[in-house]
């Protein structure tokens, strides 16, 4: 059942029948570019991932990152949502297409959507950003989900530093 909807989109909790598509899009090229490489090499280590990471996080924040499908078709696209990250006071908005996808639009609108879900269901006042030094594209869906660089940051866990973004 949908959590979230756009004109295009479905949003809903991650569960352990969703390894397969976790499998595929976190092995992605850009996703090991940008995001880092999550060691998901097996169906059981995506649904570890899952049970670690998304469906924990629903657990212990009440909020976490969602399976973002076509409305129509229930075809799976990507993934958007909130992230509790060490370093970070406030959650920040994930979110990650797979490459047919791109170019369309989704992520901009999962993001917008996150968002609004987040201040007028979830009474989350703040939600940031951050995006890896090079992830341009990840930059300008921040941007347009009304979200604008502060400054560099470095969190724990990462080697890098990474760009921040606040509410306009």
């Amino acid at each position: 059942m949908a959590l979230i909807e756009t004109d295009r989109l479905a949003l809903r909790e991650f569960n352990l029948d969703d390894a397969d598509f976790i499998l595929k899009l976190v092995n992605e090229p850009s996703w090991i570019k940008n995001i880092g490489d999550k060691n998901v090499h097996t169906i059981a280590d995506a649904q570890n991932y899952l049970l670690q990471g998304p469906i924990k996080s629903y657990q212990d924040n009440g909020f976490g990152l969602y399976m973002a499908e076509l409305k129509l078709k229930g075809t799976p696209v990507g993934m958007c949502g909130l992230v509790k990250r060490d370093g970070l006071e406030n959650p920040d908005i994930g979110f990650a297409m797979m490459p047919e996808f791109w170019g369309m639009g989704l992520a901009s609108e999962a993001a917008r959507a996150v968002l609004v879900h987040a201040k007028e269901t979830q009474k989350i006042e703040r939600v940031l950003g951050i995006t890896s030094l090079e992830n341009s594209s990840s930059m300008r869906v921040l941007e347009k989900a009304g979200l604008k660089f502060d400054k560099m940051i470095s969190l724990p866990g990462y080697s890098e530093p990474s760009r921040l973004f606040i509410p306009n």
